[in-house]
């Protein structure tokens, strides 16, 4: 096995990354092999893994490839991570990367939706989530697999707004993950790491009812170990089918510019900031190793205070 299908394996089975993360981190590696024109199972790797050779590899990025200045330093810290593990494995006696000058990234503030827009969403599809149309879902004939599809989709929205998990715990969910007696949710997220996000009571009734609504629909009733959320074929859902669930339903409410199930994850954590959270209960509820990663949101709400600022302010309204 070859170093870099080493390392690969190890941040599958060892680090526990995403199925997304594991393809960057593979493309990454492969474009680094091959612009070094070496094989990845020789020595020659290890020897192209020099300052100077990564240097060469950056400006290669950026003036050859026209890599923006973040693509850039995640190849770099993709690299760094093989570096760490190969000196893990005695392969390597310093990490290269370490000393190699990285790009100025300019800072982006998180995306995030008007309150009032969320609100409207959801107003105009609670119809699709109470229990009276229930009755209306007879089996799987396409009246009751539109209603039903209908229903899942503002449930997905509801979990990842409501809760603030990522796209890849929502996917992981399974019927056993919610304990309604408790009212809470378990969670896998990052590095295999399990945390509890409280769930509140409509929140609880709605999952409730959308498993009544799943075994009708399928004809049977949901096992502890059955995906919560399923495709209509009845298979776990996937990244791709959770994104054009988010686009379409914001798009419903006219949400323009970048449609995402991160941005709702986002907006959860900015509304908990205004609304007096303290940033260590966010950094938990979000699963967030550090709390830096948690800061961000502080920004997003600063830029809000001084918009408000310069919208009510009499001498900010003239220019001062």
């Amino acid at each position: 096995m070859s170093l870099t299908d080493r390392y690969l394996a190890y941040i599958s089975g060892v680090r526990r990354y995403s199925v997304r993360t594991q393809e960057i981190y593979a493309d990454v590696l492969s474009r680094f092999v091959a612009y070094s024109a070496v094989s990845p199972s020789d020595e020659d790797l290890l020897k192209a893994l020099t300052a100077d050779s990564l240097r060469n590899y950056e400006v290669y990025l950026m003036d050859d490839m026209k890599e923006s200045p973040r693509t850039v330093n995640l190849h770099l810290s993709v690299i760094s991570g093989f570096c760490r593990f190969l000196q893990s494995e005695g392969l390597l006696l310093s990490n290269p990367v370490k000393v190699v000058s990285r790009p100025k990234v300019a800072k982006r503030l998180p995306v995030v939706y008007r309150q009032d827009a969320m609100k409207d969403y959801f107003t105009e599809t609670e119809c699709f989530a109470d229990s009276e149309n229930i009755e209306l879902v007879t089996g799987s004939d396409a009246v009751s697999m539109d209603l039903w599809t209908r229903r899942r989709d503002r449930l997905v929205m509801r979990i990842l707004y409501d809760t603030g998990m990522r796209r890849s715990e929502l996917i992981g969910l399974d019927v056993s993950s919610v304990d309604f007696k408790r009212g809470v949710v378990r969670v896998l997220g990052k590095g295999n790491k399990m945390r509890e996000i409280p769930l509140i009571d409509s929140l609880s009734e709605e999952i409730s009812l959308y498993l009544t609504t799943t075994a009708k629909v399928f004809g049977c009733e949901r096992l502890p170990s059955d995906p919560l959320l399923v495709t209509e074929k009845g298979s776990r859902l996937y990244p791709m089918a959770v994104q054009r669930i988010v686009d379409a339903e914001l798009k419903t409410v006219g949400i323009t510019g970048r449609r995402s199930p991160h941005a709702l994850r986002h907006t959860l954590a900015t509304e908990l900031l205004d609304s007096g959270a303290d940033l260590n209960s966010i950094k938990e509820l979000l699963g967030h190793s550090s709390l830096a990663a948690t800061q961000v949101y502080t920004h997003t709400s600063v830029e809000k205070l001084k918009q408000s600022y310069i919208n009510a302010h009499p001498r900010a309204k003239r220019g001062g």
